[in-house]
């Protein structure tokens, strides 16, 4: 590293904890306030966040935005009457009523049963370094021009016709949690990204597709060359796409797209569901919803993962715990108030979940790349694309547009368009059949490839 990097990285370094220690010290001063005020208990969340976001299409700059976001938000509990108020100001006066306008409206709010701080004793005392701090030192005209090469890389391809434009995105954030408990933690944060959609299209039609890269530190993106030949790949290779007859079949969904299934497990078995009786998976804790092969597990302290956290949004601290163990559902999803209303304890999710694994394995027993999920799925859909919102929490029904790929005998025959797949996430969850080792990282939900026993498709 040059010796100007280093002292670009010394300068942000010292920026940011300057930053956070402004923001603390504000933090405790309003809690003190709070008190002061007749407030039993309080906490604050407090944040700056800056970025620069420039977008390019066919080599013009279509937009630049430079952002410098602060956000201040105060809650007071009077007993168990709890107000809440929020400011983007950090002015004196703006904080105060702030203060002012909470401590009002705890006053005239009824009292709630499960209202108030985290237990004290399960605030976070420890606080490893993370690996999450890694600004991009990126101006803008750097960014346009990376933006270009991207966008050039795609438009290079053979049959692109043209482009919906390349983005080039950094950005970093410090932020602040305090509470009358006297807990103060610190996080500082950084996530960048990289993203181009291309049209491709001839006498037959048009289609659209797009890659992106999101990363905590820029050094881990892949090249500018390889994500405009990654989209411009994709994009290809749906032209000619056709529909299928109604039928049912084996279901394969892409790394990206099967994250989004555990995301409808995790909203299953989230607390606001549960308290609200408006889950296909209540009282199911110590029952099996999955495989017994398959293993489940969040892991709190990944460095550089995207969802890493020593603490959540209560400061309770965050710990390694399986979700799913051997197909059996061992716990929920909980943060204080939502643990409360169920009689039970926060799992250290209150403001969700933190670096999700979701266990390579099969039914029998062996994981596979996604060349090898494409030959377990043999006859069946590779799912790239879906649509809509038809997925019940309440009900597990789910129905959603899709688009993908045929596959026969392993290989991919042809692509897909304008179908619809359908079934219960009840059946879903318990016919996985193999989840794949082509884990996509670009989110806190770290899942390979998930191939379904069967679903219905709906076509022509």
């Amino acid at each position: 590293m040059s010796e100007s990097s280093i002292s670009q990285d010394r300068s942000h370094s010292d920026r940011s904890q300057h930053e956070l220690d402004r923001l603390a010290e504000l933090a405790e001063d309003v809690i003190r306030r709070a008190r002061a005020a007749g407030a039993s208990q309080a906490e604050v969340a407090a944040s700056i966040n800056t970025g620069l976001s420039v977008n390019v299409r066919l080599g013009e700059v279509e937009t630049v935005e430079h952002t410098r976001d602060r956000g201040f938000g105060l809650t007071v509990y009077f007993g168990q009457r709890k107000g809440a108020a929020s400011t983007a100001d950090l002015h004196p006066d703006s904080i105060q009523a702030t203060l002012d306008q909470a401590c009002a409206i705890a006053r005239y709010t009824e009292a709630d049963p499960a209202a108030g701080l985290a237990d004290a004793a399960r605030m976070a005392t420890a606080f490893p370094d993370l690996d999450l701090w890694h600004p991009w030192d990126i101006d803008t005209t750097q960014a346009i021009e990376l933006g270009i090469a991207i966008e050039d890389a795609g438009r290079a391809h053979a049959g692109i016709s043209n482009s919906d434009g390349a983005s080039v995105q950094a950005g970093q954030g410090v932020s602040v949690y305090a509470n009358s408990h006297g807990f103060v933690g610190r996080e500082r944060g950084t996530s960048h990204s990289l993203s181009l959609a291309l049209i491709a299209g001839d006498e037959d039609g048009m289609q659209r597709d797009y890659w992106y890269d999101s990363v905590r530190a820029a050094s881990d993106f892949m090249s500018a060359k390889s994500l405009g030949d990654k989209a411009a790949e994709r994009t290809l290779a749906r032209m000619g796409a056709r529909s299928l007859s109604t039928r049912q079949c084996p279901v394969l969904f892409v790394p990206e797209l099967a994250r989004g299934l555990i995301g409808h497990l995790l909203g299953a078995v989230s607390g606001g569901a549960l308290y609200r009786r408006a889950s296909f998976l209540l009282d199911h804790v110590g029952k099996p919803v999955m495989p017994g092969w398959l293993n489940i597990d969040e892991r709190p302290h990944l460095r550089r993962g995207l969802g890493s956290g020593n603490f959540d949004a209560e400061g309770v601290a965050t710990g390694d715990r399986a979700l799913i163990e051997g197909g059996v559902l061992v716990r929920y999803v909980l943060g204080s108030y939502s643990a409360r209303k169920l009689g039970l304890q926060s799992t250290g999710n209150a403001g969700g979940i933190h670096n999700l694994l979701v266990q390579p394995g099969s039914v029998d027993g062996s994981p596979d790349d996604f060349s090898g999920m494409l030959r377990r799925l043999g006859t069946g859909l590779l799912v790239t694309e879906v649509m809509g919102q038809g997925v019940s929490t309440v009900t597990g029904d789910y129905s959603r547009g899709a688009s993908g790929f045929w596959v026969e005998n392993g290989r991919i025959a042809y692509p897909v368009e304008g179908i619809t797949i359908a079934g219960n996430l009840r059946d879903m969850f318990a016919g996985i059949v193999a989840v794949g080792t082509d884990v996509d990282r670009r989110s806190h939900i770290l899942a390979g490839s998930i191939l379904l026993e069967r679903m219905t498709v709906a076509g022509e």
